[in-house]
Formats: C-alpha cells, structure tokens, sequence
C-alpha cells in the first residue's frame, strides 16, 4: 500500500494529504510501515487514501 501510494503520489505529496512525520521527515517505507503498525488512526488515514485511489483509477479506467 505505501509503496503504491509513493508511486502515485510521491513523498511530498503523500505528507501533504497525511501529516505524519514519517511522510515528511526523511521518508523511507520502512520508517513508514514501523509507525503504521504502532498507530492505528494513521494506518486507517493511509487505507482510506489507498481505497480512494484504487477507486479513482477504476473509474479512469487506468
């Protein structure tokens, strides 16, 4: 999932639709999946975004 929405967002992007320190702060995707792991809203936040962005690439047919 986080790899997914690095590769569609980018990791500015993704820090600015979710602030968390690990999206802005030296972002790497271990550093990410550690704090998801220990933090549920922030998983919730990112799942959210992920289904949005699934959603959005069905319906533009990508």
């Amino acid at each position: 999932m986080v790899n997914d929405l690095v590769a569609f967002f980018g990791w500015q992007e993704l820090g600015r639709r979710i602030s968390i320190r690990c999206f802005t702060s030296e972002p790497s995707v271990s550093s990410s999946l550690k704090f998801l792991r220990k933090t549920p809203w922030a998983r919730e936040k990112v799942e959210s975004l992920y289904l949005f962005v699934q959603r959005e690439r069905r319906r533009q047919g990508l």
